[in-house]
């Protein structure tokens, strides 16, 4: 009897290993047998900077063995930011402290200097501001960075656009073999960035006292007439992944 309870527990063990092992087997399969699609889709905008950071450097000069203070320059910079129309607001300190640097030919002496950074919206604006800072020698100036004022809601379009493509990619494909698009399984962003505006470096050329150029486009400073500036163009790119189920 005790030998025969063993081999039905033995039996039943047997069974259910079986029962289970088909049962898994059989949703396996299935799985694997859904079909699906699978597609990238990208998509991409170029817009002109509408931010643009100049960094000044203003630092304290003898002229005739005159001292000229940062504060004097200062504000005659702002005088002539004003009378190309610039919004002084734009104009502020890039570091709150001062800097000291001791002038090599006067051991006594301790000369400062001012970090500014100005906000431009334009490049026809760039232009006319070193060709001021030009007319008051300040030559330590280049543009820092580059931005637009809508950014994050043009990465949000463009990405919106590059999920569609998506879309209609799967849609097209499938329909070439009689199928239908169904739900998506899975959505993922992949390789997403901004190409910043490339060869943005700003200097004024003294050859000539008119001749400015950004990106290697010349600027006439001739007051009658000045050519357009632009700069290159940020680009933004999406680039999202995506598994459809096929209907």
């Amino acid at each position: 009897m005790k030998h025969t309870m063993t081999n039905i527990k033995t039996f039943l063990i047997v069974v259910a290993l079986t029962i289970t092992t088909s049962t898994f087997g059989q949703t396996k399969v299935d799985c694997e047998e859904k079909p699906y699609i699978e597609v990238t889709g990208s998509a991409d905008q170029e817009v002109i900077p509408d931010e643009i950071y100049i960094n000044i450097i203003i630092r304290e000069k003898y002229v005739n063995k005159e001292k000229v203070t940062i504060e004097n320059q200062e504000e005659k910079l702002k005088t002539y930011l004003k009378d190309i129309g610039v919004d002084i607001k734009n104009l502020y300190l890039s570091d709150a402290n001062a800097d000291y640097v001791k002038v090599k030919w006067r051991t006594k002496d301790v000369l400062t200097k001012k970090d500014y950074t100005l906000k431009v919206s334009t490049a026809t604006t760039v232009g006319q501001v070193f060709q001021q800072l030009d007319k008051l020698e300040l030559t330590d100036a280049f543009i820092a960075k580059v931005n637009h004022s809508k950014l994050d809601s043009l990465k949000k379009e463009v990405k919106i656009l590059a999920i569609k493509a998506a879309k209609n990619k799967a849609d097209y494909l499938l329909t070439s073999i009689g199928e239908q698009t169904g739900k998506p399984l899975i959505v993922q962003e992949r390789e997403n960035g901004i190409t910043p505006a490339a060869g943005v470096n700003y200097r004024g050329s003294r050859s000539d006292g008119t001749a400015y150029y950004v990106d290697g486009v010349r600027v006439s400073g001739s007051a009658d007439k000045e050519e357009e500036l632009q700069f290159k163009k940020i680009k933004i790119e999406a680039f999202i992944y995506v598994k459809f189920a096929i209907k």
